[in-house]
């Protein structure tokens, strides 16, 4: 049998690292943090425990990555889907609703990925998380940013604080009322994108800032 070629392996190195972060998502969406096992996540992924200290350094990481992972492929799928569309208003709008979605979809996931941010590991950069930076920014662009640079980090941390207003412990933020704050930010029609069940909060969508 001849020995497979560099490229044959490095496509089955991309799979079982996927499947890790895959078997990450579901794992820790079903059981929270503590109770997901590095040797769980091997086991569900089908692979040997020693890959994942291969491709992470340690299990907060794999979960960073795991997260952006999703957070990339759900946004992909929402600025692509169908009707395609260049509007760069409408592919803000669904955006904003992609990451508010997997607040509302996934929240123990999308609590445990918050607090492992604001702990003193902070964010992690990892090929996950450039490739929704990316995105992300292109989507910025595509609204007609006049300084993507500066506007793109805006986004991010408005998103970010969003999603913990929606999942804060005791306290959460109707998602409607901080879709509509983000929405009259930027200046994007209620309709747009993925609009929520029983309209604009008030029965009214204020105008948008100029």
């Amino acid at each position: 049998m001849s020995p497979r070629s560099a490229s044959v392996n490095e496509e089955l190195r991309r799979r079982s690292r996927e499947r890790l972060l895959h078997a990450t998502v579901e794992l820790v969406g079903e059981r929270g943090y503590e109770a997901t096992t590095l040797g769980d996540i091997a086991d569900r992924a089908g692979t040997a425990r020693g890959l994942i200290s291969y491709y992470f350094p340690g299990k907060r990481h794999l979960l960073q990555s795991a997260v952006h992972r999703l957070m990339h492929l759900t946004l992909e799928a929402a600025l692509e889907r169908e009707p395609r569309t260049e509007d760069g208003r409408e592919r803000l709008a669904r955006a904003v609703d992609a990451i508010l979605g997997l607040a509302r979809d996934r929240p123990r996931l999308m609590r445990t990925h918050m607090a492992g941010i604001l702990q003193a590991e902070g964010f992690m950069r990892c090929p996950e998380q450039q490739r929704l930076a990316e995105l992300l920014r292109e989507t910025v662009v595509r609204y007609g940013s006049p300084d993507p640079d500066t506007d793109y980090p805006l986004l991010r941390a408005l998103l970010m604080g969003a999603v913990v207003a929606v999942l804060l412990p005791g306290a959460p933020m109707p998602m409607a009322r901080l879709r509509a704050e983000l929405f009259q930010r930027y200046g994007l029609d209620w309709e747009l994108g993925v609009p929520p069940d029983g309209g604009p909060p008030g029965g009214t969508f204020p105008s948008p800032r100029q």
